[in-house]
Parts: C-alpha cells; sequence; structure tokens
C-alpha cells in the first residue's frame, strides 16, 4: 500500500523545530500580554465575501490564492488566507466599539491558507501570528504595533533590524495619486507584467509591489506619494517617524512600499534584516493602518491598525542564522520503573508533575539497562530507581545526575526533597 504523504506546500513540525515553535509562541503570547493585548481565536473558514470585501477583489489573495469549496449547506466558503479580516468581522459581530474601554486590543495565533506556488519561507498553509488595535487613529498606536513586531524580533536575538515604512495618506491623496499612476504607466503598459496591465485600471498602487516589475527602470521613475499628500496626511506621517525616532527604532521611508492587501491606508510597514544570503528572505513581517476596514465589512466608522508575521518561516531564518530560542528546560527527574505494580512509580511521577517537576519514566517495561539508556540520552538532573523492594521498605535511592551524589529518603517525602533542590 502507498504510503500517504503530506500534502504539498504544507510542513511537520516536530522535535526540536516544535519546541522552538511553541518558544516563539510563548514569546509572542508574553509580549502582547505586557502591552495589554488580549487573545482573540476566530474560525478556520468564513464566508467567502468576508476575504472578498475585505482583503479586496484585486489583491492577488483574493483573484488566486484563496481556498474556495461549496459546502453541503449550499453555502460559499473559503479558509481563512489572512488574520485581520476575521478579527474585523469578529469585533463588528460582537459589537465591541461599544465597550468602555478603547481601543480595543487584540493578538492571535492562528493557521492561514494561500494556495501559491510552495518556495522557501512561502507555505500552502502557515502560522500567523498578528495583531490588530481598533478604535483609535493615534500616530501613538501606529509606533506601538511597529515597535511591538520590532521587539518581537529583538527577543528572538535578532540583529540589524530596520523598519520599511510608507504612508499611503488619507483618501483624498490616494485618489490623485492613482491618477498620476494611471497617466504614468499606461504608455509602458504593453511592457508590464499581465497582472500589472489588470492592476492600472483596477488598483493601480499594486504595481509598485509587484515582484516581477520591480527592477525594471519605469519602477525606479515612477510618481512618489509624497508628491500627492495632503498637508493633514504628511503631519502625520511626520509624527509616525518622530515618535519611532523617540522609540530608538531604526526606519527607512520606502515610497514604493504599499503592501499586498487593498485596505490599507496612511501608515504601512515591513520589517527587514540585513541577512546575508537569504535573498527575498530579508522581509519578515508587514502590516499598516486600515481605518476603512470596519465600515467596509458593514461596521462603524472605526480606525484600525495591526501587523502579520509568519512562524514557519521565522523558524527558517532562525535555523539559518543558528540562533537557539529554546530555554534550557532541562528534565527534572527520571524514575527508573522496575515495579511489578507499575502503577505506583507512574502514579508517584503523576504526583511530581502536578507539582511542577518536569518528570519522565518507563512505558515499555524494559530492563533496568535499557532505563539507564534514557537517563543517559534525557540526561536528567535527578534520576531514581523504583522497584518492589523499594516500594516494600518506603525508602529510595535519589542521585544527582551531574555531581554523581547519591541519597536515601522516604519516598513519601520525594516532592518535599525535590522541592528542596
Amino acid at each position: 500500500m502507498e504510503t500517504i504523504k503530506k500534502q504539498k506546500g504544507t510542513l511537520d513540525i516536530y522535535g526540536i523545530d516544535g519546541q522552538k515553535f511553541v518558544q516563539i509562541e510563548s514569546i509572542a503570547h508574553a509580549l502582547c500580554e505586557k502591552y495589554n493585548y488580549t487573545f482573540i481565536k476566530t474560525p478556520t473558514f468564513e464566508a467567502s465575501e468576508l476575504f472578498h470585501r475585505g482583503v479586496g477583489e484585486t489583491s492577488d489573495i483574493v483573484t488566486k490564492e484563496t481556498y474556495d469549496f461549496v459546502d453541503r449547506g449550499n453555502r460559499n466558503i473559503t479558509l481563512k488566507p489572512e488574520g485581520t479580516a476575521s478579527v474585523v468581522r469578529c469585533f463588528i459581530e460582537n459589537k465591541m466599539d461599544n465597550l468602555p474601554e478603547q481601543p480595543t486590543k487584540f493578538y492571535y495565533i492562528t493557521p492561514v491558507f494561500r494556495y501559491e506556488r510552495p518556495q522557501s519561507g512561502r507555505f500552502r498553509e502557515h502560522t500567523q501570528f498578528g495583531i490588530e488595535v481598533f478604535g483609535s487613529n493615534s500616530t501613538l498606536i501606529d509606533a506601538e504595533v511597529i515597535s511591538i513586531a520590532y521587539n518581537f524580533y529583538s527577543l528572538l536575538g535578532l540583529k540589524n533590524l530596520k523598519v520599511k515604512i510608507n504612508t499611503l495618506g488619507d483618501i483624498e491623496s490616494r485618489i490623485k495619486y492613482k491618477e498620476a499612476l494611471i497617466e504614468y504607466f499606461t504608455p509602458y503598459k504593453d511592457i508590464l507584467c499581465e497582472d500589472c496591465q489588470k492592476r492600472l485600471i483596477k488598483n493601480p498602487l499594486r504595481i509598485l509591489d509587484c515582484k516581477i516589475d520591480c527592477d525594471k527602470e519605469i519602477m525606479k521613475n515612477a510618481p512618489k506619494i509624497s508628491d500627492y499628500l495632503n498637508e493633514d496626511s504628511k503631519n502625520r506621517f511626520k509624527e509616525v517617524l518622530e515618535i519611532l525616532t523617540y522609540l530608538e527604532i531604526d526606519y527607512e521611508i520606502d515610497n514604493n512600499l504599499v503592501r499586498g492587501l487593498d485596505y490599507y491606508d496612511h501608515t504601512v510597514f515591513e520589517i527587514q534584516a540585513n541577512l546575508e544570503g537569504f535573498g527575498k528572505m530579508t522581509t519578515l513581517c508587514g502590516g499598516g493602518r486600515y481605518n476603512s476596514l470596519v465600515k467596509t465589512l458593514g461596521g462603524n466608522d472605526i480606525p484600525a491598525m495591526g501587523f502579520g508575521i509568519g512562524i514557519e518561516r521565522l523558524l527558517l531564518i532562525l535555523d539559518k542564522l543558528e540562533l537557539n530560542i529554546i530555554d534550557n528546560n532541562r528534565l527534572d527527574l527520571y524514575i527508573i520503573n522496575l515495579a511489578t505494580d507499575k502503577k505506583i512509580p507512574l502514579l508517584l511521577a503523576s504526583d511530581l508533575r502536578m507539582s511542577g517537576f518536569k518528570v519522565e519514566t518507563d512505558y515499555l517495561n524494559r530492563s533496568l539497562k535499557g532505563q539507564f539508556k534514557s537517563v543517559s540520552r534525557l540526561n536528567p538532573k535527578y534520576f531514581t530507581i523504583i522497584g518492589d523492594d523499594e516500594i516494600e521498605k518506603g525508602k529510595i535511592k535519589i542521585k544527582d545526575n551531574d555531581t554523581k551524589e547519591e541519597e536515601e529518603i522516604d519516598i513519601d517525602n520525594l516532592i518535599d526533597y525535590m522541592e528542596g533542590r
């Protein structure tokens, strides 16, 4: 019978990578709690309309990459391709803009799905760590969101971080800018890629984000959004940059940065690192402000800001940089179980675990020699042998695996002994 294998563009994460994944999640949880963000979980699938209206009909995600299907109730369903739209839907559905304490601040760690060509750092299923803030248009929120992403990577040990930042301005500024882009790119339409030829009419800003045409000379001379910003948009962007400078966050203005989703306005950013030999993998995360999205999806006119980070991509980067983020979570005790009644040492192991100790024992009914091999491989701080004689006498010998010192104690005092150590 042919072996069933994982689907193309997916990953099995286990062993050391599994430990790293958990540690990354732990750091994300701890950091967000420090900033008073609360955890939110939304469904893996949603009504397709949510992403068509929210992410945008002209975005590559919706036109090319979503996993769409019709369920047994004849409903159009889409596997979640990104985290923001679902959180916005939840915010609206539960009338969270009526909560007394604003802004409303969320973070999430969720699987997302995109049908795209698998390549290094890009998968058809990956886990996204993201945050979303609703109810404040303050530039302080813009800077806080950027600083959370920046500090997250710093805590993981990444160096040479830089924020690439731009502004898309308000609606008035973007209308003028879109007109200028259409006028500029129209004479060059035939040398643009097929996708950009369509974007020229529907969403010309996305041409600036094209990975195919990005190196062409015409891109370098394209109009800059900074030339079309009104005073309010200019002043707002200036304030964001001033706050980032005050927070000692290194940034660089990138006039071609527009991000890949249709809902962004004002501040957009990416965090990049100078990682030699990584090529396009140097972009670590991205996000921005989306003040019109809540209203677009049927809610009130509520400003919002957020970012998304791919954890699997981050695992690859940490591995290639040989950065060890795993806590020294060494096994506290190994119980060599030689008892006829295997339940007695197992109960003792369970009591120790519930008291906060990391404990392992034997489940294969192996010999003393076989269990000593596990002690050698797992390298616990302490180990002990529990057989019928130890149970009958109520005494065990516990050995320090580093100093090789050994003490005899009452079996009933093992938890107290471990707590004392």
